[in-house]
């Protein structure tokens, strides 16, 4: 987990933030200094079911809200990261939309 040390405002527009993290979590960037995304837990408001399915509840699926699917095209690739705390289990999707950002 980190914190965000201090933050200055730059004349184009961008933030800059000074950061610390644990050791390990940096470790997890494996040395990617590029398209590095932030994100507080304190900010999720989706609550999500699970769909369970399958022999012996063998297959779980995480149901999109259907508040969040408006914009996301289901053919693109789709890469997922796990990341795990003494406290907590995070699931980060990313799926590519062409012709976006």
């Amino acid at each position: 987990m980190g914190k965000i040390l201090n933050t200055k405002s730059l004349p184009d527009g961008q933030v800059l933030f000074e950061v610390v993290v644990d050791y390990d979590e940096a470790l997890k960037l494996q040395g990617h200094v590029t398209n590095i995304r932030m994100f507080s837990e304190n900010t999720f408001d989706n609550k999500i079911q699970v769909s369970i399915r399958g022999s012996m509840a063998s297959t779980k699926y995480f149901l999109i809200p259907k508040k969040l699917r408006h914009s996301i095209r289901f053919d693109s690739d789709i890469k997922c990261q796990k990341i795990e705390t003494p406290s907590k289990v995070i699931f980060v999707y990313v799926i590519d939309n062409p012709g976006e950002e």
